[in-house]
C-alpha cells in the first residue's frame, strides 16, 4: 500500500475519535506508526495508531512516536539554517559571480540535503534522522563550518522536544498505561 493509501486509512480510523488535522507517520525502531492530530490548537488531541491502524495504549510506545516524529520534523526544519532553498540560491549566485574555490561541493552539497529532507509526507524514523544528519554534516563541511550549528539547534531544541512529547502524552484520547 502507498504512504498516501495509509494516511488516509488512519486518518479514517482516527475519525471516530474527533476530527482529524493531520496524520503524522513514523518508524520508530523499524515498526509503522501514525501520530494523528485531532482538533486544533488549545483543543488539539492526539491518537497513535499502530501499523494495523488500531489505537496504541502503550505509554513508552506513544512517548517513541511522538519522540521521532517532532525530531525529524525539527531536523527539516533546522537543517541548512532553516533556509535551504535561499541558501541554495545564495550558492549558485556565489558560483557564477565570484567562482569560489570549492563551492561546487557545497552546491552538491545542499542539494543532497534537500533530497534527504524530500517532500511531505516524510516517514519520521531513525533512518531518515540519520540521512538528514549527514548530509547537514557535509553540507557544513563544505563550507568549512565544522562545529555543527545543526547539532546545536536539534540539542538546543530539547525542550520543545520534550514539550511536544508531554503533550502528546497528555492529551491522548485513548487512556494510556
Amino acid at each position: 500500500m502507498a504512504l498516501a493509501d495509509d494516511l488516509e486509512q488512519a486518518a479514517g480510523a482516527a475519525s471516530g475519535h474527533g476530527k482529524v488535522t493531520a496524520v503524522l507517520p513514523a518508524a520508530p525502531a523499524g515498526r509503522r506508526a501514525y501520530l494523528v492530530a485531532l482538533g486544533e490548537d488549545e483543543a488539539r488531541e492526539w491518537l497513535v495508531l499502530d501499523a494495523a491502524f488500531s489505537p496504541v495504549a502503550d505509554r513508552e510506545a506513544v512517548r517513541e512516536v511522538a519522540s521521532i516524529v517532532v525530531l525529524c520534523e525539527l531536523a527539516g526544519e533546522l537543517a541548512g539554517g532553516g533556509q535551504l532553498a535561499e541558501l541554495r540560491a545564495r550558492l549558485a549566485e556565489v558560483r557564477m559571480t565570484e567562482q569560489t574555490p570549492g563551492i561546487e561541493q557545497a552546491e552538491e552539497a545542499a542539494l543532497a540535503l534537500e533530497r534527504a529532507i524530500g517532500a511531505p509526507p516524510v516517514v519520521a524514523s531513525p533512518a531518515y534522522l540519520d540521512a538528514v544528519g549527514v548530509a547537514t554534516k557535509r553540507l557544513e563541511e563544505s563550507l568549512g563550518d565544522y562545529a555543527s550549528p545543526f547539532a546545536s539547534s536539534l540539542a538546543a531544541a530539547a525542550g520543545t522536544v520534550e514539550a511536544f512529547i508531554a503533550e502528546v502524552e497528555s492529551r491522548q484520547v485513548v487512556p494510556l498505561r
